[in-house]
């Protein structure tokens, strides 16, 4: 099984620039200027290297589904998310996606069936999940525990897309311009819904911080990061690709708790905890290593 990178665009960094941004800007707006900056930044890099983007509606169709489901609906309910939850807890809960993939590709593909260690890693990490959620739930509905099921919603977005962006490797799209194909499918929605319902054009104007954390948004967690997630995608099992997730909280808390004053529950981390021995026994490599070394030392 292979050890991919950065899973999803939404890494650390990306918590922390969407928990900069959302001071000042609505979440629409955050997601419209993320895919927006980033479809220009890469279809002017397909013009510079000399490639082209395709013009066959099929292709286009499935750029359009690809950013719906990976950009348009997790982008959005993660952004929201984040103007009720610190940006460690919204990556703790992004962290539940795998989770998610396992069961939809068990159900959308042929290659990727539920064994009895992946049920056992899925009942063990959404343990995780419930109980992380569960004081929250219990206090009653609020913007905060709505907030937490928007990110899960987003989580459950991505896993969907993991498994439909397969596709793109059959289709003979390359990576970067698949990544162009969505995000730009993804602006061409977004930028016009954000004018209509935040009006973000208006005074008071975002500050020096909030375009610098658009930018990293955009250039570092939306475009490079599609060009690596796409590449990946075309070798790697869509539960392989979306593991690394769970490395995503660890930065995520760190900024979040350095340059934000964020801070964490016992009951988030500990939730945290859960949903790694979940992945742990997802994935089935370190278990098998410890298999090893005992049969190794002769205690099997």
């Amino acid at each position: 099984m292979a050890a991919p990178g950065d899973a999803v665009p939404a890494g650390g960094g990306s918590f922390f620039f969407v928990g900069v941004a959302v001071e000042e800007l609505g979440p629409l707006t955050i997601v419209a200027l993320r895919v927006g900056l980033a479809a220009l930044a890469l279809n002017a890099l397909i013009v510079l290297l000399g490639k082209r983007m395709p013009r066959d509606p099929v292709m286009w169709k499935a750029f359009f589904v690809m950013g719906l489901l990976n950009n348009m609906i997790p982008f959005s309910l993660i952004a929201w998310g984040q103007g009720h939850i610190t940006s460690g807890l919204a990556a703790i809960l992004n962290a539940s996606t795998p989770l998610f993939t396992v069961v939809v590709a068990h159900y959308l593909t042929r290659d990727e069936p539920l064994t009895s260690g992946r049920i056992a890693g899925v009942l063990i990490g959404f343990a995780g999940v419930a109980f992380m959620l569960g004081p929250d739930i219990q206090a009653g509905t609020s913007n905060r525990s709505w907030a937490q099921v928007a990110v899960l919603a987003g989580a459950l977005s991505y896993a969907f897309a993991g498994v439909f962006g397969r596709r793109f490797r059959t289709l003979g799209c390359p990576p970067m311009i698949t990544a162009c194909g969505q995000v730009t499918a993804s602006a061409t929605v977004l930028i016009p819904l954000a004018l209509m319902m935040e009006r973000f054009w208006g005074p008071p104007w975002p500050g020096l911080e909030t375009w610098s954390a658009l930018l990293g948004l955009a250039l570092l967690s939306t475009m490079l990061a599609y060009i690596v997630y796409f590449r990946l995608l075309a070798t790697a099992g869509a539960t392989n690709l979306l593991l690394v997730t769970f490395l995503i909280p660890v930065s995520a808390i760190l900024l979040g708790t350095l340059f934000l004053g964020e801070r964490l529950a016992l009951r988030h981390l500990a939730g945290m905890g859960l949903i790694g021995v979940g992945l742990a026994a997802i994935d089935g490599r370190p278990l098998e290593r410890i298999r090893r070394r005992k049969k190794r030392n002769g205690t099997l």
